[in-house]
């Protein structure tokens, strides 16, 4: 994405033809066949990593040795100890690392962001998100670390609260050990509850979340060019504690109201940003503790599936 605080000196890839699409796009950029000699140059104070999970860690461990600037694409990194290691190098060298958790710089989010802020939605009591499509599938990740971070990341933003407890199951259908669907759902301590609906099955694309709070609601739908985010003033009226066992709760049935959503291009705030928070401009709001609470919830919702995976397996398969 162009930005006048940029200029592209350099691109790097191990395939040669998805090197020589970059430098056509970029043709004025020298044109690398490894990461490394693209991190060696002096002439980079800032790198932009977009490769496979597994790699992140060591190509962004290697850029922040060197004093660059590092964007990493989601998720940060495999596991917890990586992120913690690479946030503690970033201090040490006094640069910038970032995730681009791409989502946050849209319209929709930035609304949302408000609403929950500014106490419009009232008491937040669940934010529940279907994430699927059909494929693609990725050869070094699951479905769970593939889509989920995009809606860990938002709900972050959105909630700035980590959860208390979790339950994950996931599906293998392709390739053995490798869900390609996954239902996570997090606990967290403000009582709110949050459930992922997570495919590579689906043989349509949806991106729908849904936020409930005591005075509003908000459906966000990604793939309506028209009506991204509908409020709804509805909700539910609780009776006092004491009367809960006699008297039903009343329906509030109000208004609905589909905002106008900025269609300022993601990619664009996310490298305008990054720029910002190097000039001392801005602080992150997807720096690496950010990425790796990220990484710490995926982390620990593997533990789990790893532990399902064959329990279920063996219920299936009548041997417990």
């Amino acid at each position: 994405m162009a930005n006048p605080e940029f200029e592209v000196t350099a691109v790097a890839d191990g395939d040669a033809q998805r090197l020589d699409k970059a430098h056509r796009q970029c043709p004025s950029a020298v044109a690398l066949g490894s990461a490394e000699e693209l991190i060696a140059r002096d002439d980079v104070e800032a790198v932009v990593i977009a490769t496979p999970v597994a790699t992140h860690f060591p190509l962004a461990c290697n850029a922040l040795d060197a004093g660059k600037h590092v964007l990493v694409e989601k998720p940060m990194c495999a596991t917890i100890e990586e992120g913690e290691e690479l946030i503690e190098l970033a201090a040490s060298k006094g640069v910038t690392l970032m995730v681009d958790h791409t989502y946050l710089f849209t319209g929709a989010v930035q609304m949302l962001r408000g609403l929950c802020q500014s106490g419009e939605i009232g008491r937040i009591s669940y934010y529940d998100s279907m994430r699927v499509n059909l494929g693609l599938f990725q050869p070094d990740v699951n479905v769970m670390w593939d889509l989920a971070p995009h809606d860990l990341s938002i709900m972050d933003y959105l909630l700035d609260e980590e959860p208390v407890d979790l339950e994950v199951s996931g599906y293998c259908h392709v390739n053995p050990g490798v869900p390609d669907i996954t239902y996570l759902t997090l606990h967290f301590p403000s009582d709110m509850v949050a459930h992922f609906n997570l495919s590579w099955m689906s043989p349509v694309k949806v991106r729908r979340t849904a936020i409930g709070g005591s005075e509003k609601m908000v459906v966000w739908d990604d793939l309506n060019p028209e009506e991204k985010v509908k409020i709804y003033s509805s909700g539910i009226e609780f009776q006092p504690e004491e009367e809960r066992r006699q008297i039903m709760p009343g329906y509030r049935i109000g208004d609905v109201l589909s905002p106008r959503v900025s269609q300022l291009e993601a990619l664009q705030g996310v490298v305008s940003h990054f720029a910002a928070v190097i000039g001392g401009r801005e602080t992150s709001i997807m720096d690496g503790e950010r990425g790796l609470r990220v990484v710490r919830i995926l982390e620990r919702a593997q533990k789990v599936l790893d532990q399902r995976l064959p329990e279920i397996a063996d219920l299936r398969d009548g041997r417990v």
